[in-house]
């Protein structure tokens, strides 16, 4: 006879897995509206970034 077993995850490991998830998605997500800001021939847009930098202190050049 074969006995089924059964894993049970603790949920901390859950919870700290969602928050790696997280975590990794914000930095993709920063990381291409950067990449999109910075590098877009657009000029309304990589000028809103560049005010939004000077606006909250942050200088670029």
């Amino acid at each position: 006879m074969l006995h089924q077993s059964t894993v049970t995850i603790p949920a901390s490991t859950s919870k700290s897995t969602s928050a790696v998830a997280q975590a990794l998605f914000a930095v993709l997500l920063g990381a291409f509206i950067v990449g999109f800001a910075g590098f877009s021939n657009i000029g309304a847009v990589h000028n809103a970034a560049h005010d939004t930098r000077h606006a909250n202190g942050f200088p670029c050049h």
